[in-house]
């Protein structure tokens, strides 16, 4: 029986107007500003390009439709992500920038009635953005989550938060915070924490200063932050206390497949860009594309490219019925991350000098692109956990043979 990959014609629909809305409404912007946010307005062009796209009816695709949402599944978002992925700013456009989309799956999915109507409804509607912090200086949490070292302490009606958290997205603006903080044990054990939500005008919550990094393009930049003596009340509690990092799974997994998404887009520009200068460059006797070194580097960004979507399709189909999905998400997500600095690389290659120009887009691409072999646990992290999985299954494999070996020699 045939597997049905092909989309319906609402999901096409969505995917076409995304498309023409980022090739007519925000590319130009974000290549007049080269590809850098906070030059080109930060908040003030989120909200100008978040009003073009609901009027075009393509905002927030990802979000309930009881919150103004489309409502789209995690595999029928892929093909929209990487629509709008083709400019660096689409997804802010769009409204599905990190963190604001994860935060969005995490909060309809965690969220209390109340917390909804006063985190998720502003957030989904793009009146607010939000941050999530998690990650710490050193020894804090990083890539090992269970070295999280910020405290939370329980006092009358809530609790106490103290501090410090570094590389927060979109920190600086940001309307609240999602913030993990330990609530039992101490930093190096596992589980014990928890997630608070917390308005940014709350006492005590200080954004320090925005690191610079090679991207440009997620808005409210990546900051520390600070949190001294936060008091956070019983009732903004995100989910149930100590339970913080089995909650933080419902973002995780599809949080790493949106990014696959968008950056599928960047990645695919990259690649066009090359395509068509080779095609039209003229050089030894003929056109560049015509060269059988070309060639190779055009068909290895091609079986880049299309074995990353079947890996995101797999992944988004595992998560779409309700599965963990935990080894075909860091598959899905460590292979892409690779896979496009990859395509970035060979399509600066094929440009040669206009490659590494502003005259092309591709130089900072490949700087937008890059961080994602980072950004959202790194690739040999990944490679850990799926080892680990595949060993354990090996030996789980092994001790049900040996049983069975037992009884039959009884």
């Amino acid at each position: 029986m045939p597997v049905d990959l092909s989309y319906s014609p609402d999901v096409s629909e969505i995917v076409d107007k995304t498309s023409r809305f980022v090739r007519d409404h925000v590319l130009p912007i974000e290549n007049a500003h080269g590809g850098d946010i906070t030059a080109a307005g930060g908040d003030e062009l989120r909200r100008e390009l978040n009003a073009k796209a609901k009027a075009e009816g393509i905002f927030a695709p990802h979000a309930p439709v009881e919150f103004g949402g489309l409502g789209l599944n995690m595999s029928d978002r892929a093909p929209v992500f990487a629509a709008a992925g083709y400019s660096t700013f689409g997804p802010v456009a769009l409204h599905i920038g990190a963190p604001d989309e994860g935060n969005v799956h995490m909060l309809a999915h965690v969220a209390s009635d109340e917390q909804k109507h006063k985190y998720l409804a502003p957030l989904a509607a793009g009146d607010v953005r939000s941050a999530f912090a998690m990650t710490e200086p050193s020894p804090g949490a990083g890539s090992d989550p269970n070295a999280l070292r910020t405290s939370a302490v329980k006092v009358d009606g809530g609790w106490k938060i103290n501090g410090e958290k570094r590389f927060i997205t979109g920190a600086d603006g940001a309307g609240f915070f999602i913030i993990m903080a330990r609530t039992a044990g101490a930093p190096g054990d596992r589980g014990g924490a928890t997630m608070f939500l917390a308005p940014a005008d709350a006492a005590g919550i200080s954004v320090d200063r925005h690191i610079v990094t090679t991207d440009r393009s997620m808005i409210g930049g990546h900051c520390e932050v600070s949190f001294t003596d936060l008091f956070v009340p019983d009732e903004d509690i995100l989910g149930e206390v100590d339970e913080g990092y089995r909650y933080a799974q419902v973002r995780l997994g599809p949080a790493r497949m949106t990014h696959v998404m968008r950056w599928f887009g960047s990645a695919q520009r990259c690649h066009d860009v090359a395509v068509d200068y080779v095609s039209r460059r003229e050089g030894f006797g003929g056109k560049l594309g015509d060269l059988g070194m070309i060639q190779q580097m055009v068909a290895d960004n091609e079986i880049d490219l299309a074995a990353s979507t079947a890996l995101l399709i797999k992944a988004c189909h595992e998560l779409d019925l309700g599965n963990h999905a935990s080894n075909e998400t860091s598959i899905a997500k460590t292979f892409a991350a690779e896979a496009y600095t990859r395509i970035a690389d060979r399509s600066i290659q094929m440009c040669g000098g206009m490659g590494v120009s502003d005259d092309l887009p591709l130089a900072r691409l490949q700087s937008e692109l890059r961080p994602f072999r980072i950004y959202d646990g790194p690739s040999e992290v990944h490679r850990w956990a799926i080892a680990r999985r595949a060993i354990g299954r090996a030996r789980k494999a092994a001790r049900s043979a040996d049983a069975a070996a037992s009884g039959a020699n009884r």
